[in-house]
């Protein structure tokens, strides 16, 4: 526990040091997502040639790493892109309702990304029990039609699904507790993930066979329209395996000088996990023929590739042992991810622009509880869905909402804020900033299929701004605020 010395009110301690910061970023990012992606960008790209959308995707986020990591220097404190659009776009002005906009997606993307991970363990347990998989109930709605441009919405409960929600529980139940208490957990589930990694590597170096890593299909690498689109669908789920580098940003007031030691984090996650990624799918791909993984040929290896992987390589035993590292390393994932995404709605409530019911502390732990089980309870309702429109939805709204204006927000920034001090620089500016804007923007329109999701992330928007605009009317605030009298 900890108080502010000037007005005695109890605060977030600051217990996370550079390593901590750097396992949270790691945890999130590695989770449970290149273990289960693999076959989908194979099958978007039709071979070996996905490497490029690993490669693709490493420097864009690189490149939108810089844009985090400079304001998380400029801008040290929880909330993470709540805090830094609000201050960016004027927070008197339309800051407040940008921001407001960030945290109502938050409500939809955020729990996404956490039954993401919880989905993609319940996909390895069954590997240990297929029969996991047999169906409870199959609720399937909407249309394809290209005239209504949706897509459908598939809802699914096994009882695979049933652990997925578990998975979520027992999440929620580890973090509510201390902060100095979690950062040891994090440490711990931490080792879970680098045995997982560093064996998967092992593995497929040590058995690496480079004809069939690089049986490229003709005209693989023709660029025609067909490329293109499979380029901008890989890449979109390489990002989404990526995404995580920034989440030390939304805990910045639990950070041991967050100024020095956020941009130090986001940038080492990025470096090694990209190269983690890299090494670990061209192993796979030196052990796996590429054509097993694409398209629909083998429904286990779309569910647990490398439980299959060391099996064929160990046997079934190691097949066993794969999987229940990968459990452990998707957990942790999905630990991470709750912990660093409660604390955005607290932040913006506590500064009375969201709910005030986020703004409460748990009277022993100090931690935001409320925020925390919101979080928890969205996210098991959402382990309902299928694991690629989750990854999907996730991602397009998360670019329209949060990415694309941060980016904008950064460059708007360095013009109308010169003089305001900079612990970190991005390197090259602008170039990092301009190539993010243009990255996303592909992977937003060069993809099949792409505008149904662009349609219902339009939707949030707009159930968002009138949420927004109701609330603000009702608090005399932007735009409907009473202006003053001008003094003559």
């Amino acid at each position: 526990m900890a108080a502010d010395a000037s007005t005695g009110q109890q605060t977030l301690v600051r217990g996370i040091g550079l390593g901590t910061a750097t396992a949270l970023n790691m945890i999130d990012m590695i989770g449970v997502g290149p273990f289960i992606t693999i076959p989908l960008i194979v099958t978007a790209m039709g071979g070996p040639q996905a490497m490029l959308g690993w490669i693709a995707g490493a420097c864009l986020v690189l490149c939108d790493g810089l844009v985090w990591a400079e304001l998380g220097a400029a801008m040290p404190g929880s909330g993470g892109s709540y805090r830094y659009l609000k201050e960016i776009y004027n927070p008197e002005r339309s800051g407040k309702f940008i921001a407001f906009l960030f945290i109502w997606q938050l409500s939809f993307s955020a729990p996404l990304s956490i039954a993401s991970g919880c989905v993609g363990l319940a996909q390895y347990v069954t590997y240990l029990s297929p029969s996991l998989v047999r169906p409870l109930l199959s609720i399937k709605s909407g249309t394809t039609s290209s005239s209504a441009g949706l897509l459908p919405i598939e809802i699914g409960i096994s009882y695979a699904t049933l652990i997925a929600m578990a998975a979520c529980v027992l999440a929620g139940i580890l973090l509510y507790r201390r902060i100095g208490v979690i950062g040891k957990l994090t440490r711990f589930l931490w080792v879970g993930v680098l045995l997982t990694i560093g064996w998967v590597i092992f593995a497929g170096i040590t058995h690496f066979d480079v004809h069939r890593a690089f049986s490229f299909p003709e005209n693989g690498f023709a660029l025609s329209t067909g490329f293109f689109q499979g380029l901008g669908a890989g890449m979109l789920v390489a990002v989404y395996d990526y995404w995580g580098y920034y989440n030390i940003c939304f805990i910045g007031d639990e950070v041991k000088d967050p100024a020095r030691t956020i941009p130090r984090a986001i940038l080492l996650s990025i470096l090694l996990v990209a190269i983690m990624y890299l090494t670990m799918n061209l192993s796979i791909l030196g052990v796996i023929p590429w054509q097993e993984m694409s398209g629909a040929t083998s429904v286990e290896a779309h569910r647990y590739l490398i439980s299959l992987f060391m099996e064929r390589l160990y046997g079934s035993a190691a097949g066993i042992v794969a999987t229940i590292l990968i459990i452990w390393t998707a957990f942790a994932s999905v630990f991470s991810l709750l912990l660093g995404y409660s604390r955005v709605p607290y932040a913006a409530a506590v500064n009375g622009e969201y709910f005030h019911a986020f703004s409460k502390l748990h009277p022993r732990y100090r931690i935001p509880h409320v925020s925390l089980l919101s979080l928890c309870v969205v996210a098991i309702l959402c382990c309902t869905l299928k694991l690629a429109d989750i990854i999907a939805a996730l991602v397009v709204i998360r670019i329209i909402i949060q990415f694309i204006v941060q980016t904008i927000g950064l460059l708007i920034f360095r013009t109308h804020h010169p003089d305001r001090s900079r612990p970190f620089r991005m390197w090259l500016y602008p170039a990092p900033a301009i190539i993010s804007l243009m990255g996303f923007v592909y992977i937003l329109f060069m993809r099949k299929n792409f505008f149904g999701e662009i349609r219902y992330a339009l939707i949030i928007i707009a159930i968002g701004t009138i949420i927004y605009m109701a609330r603000a009317f009702r608090l005399s605030q932007w735009p409907f605020q009473q202006r003053r009298p001008v003094s003559l």
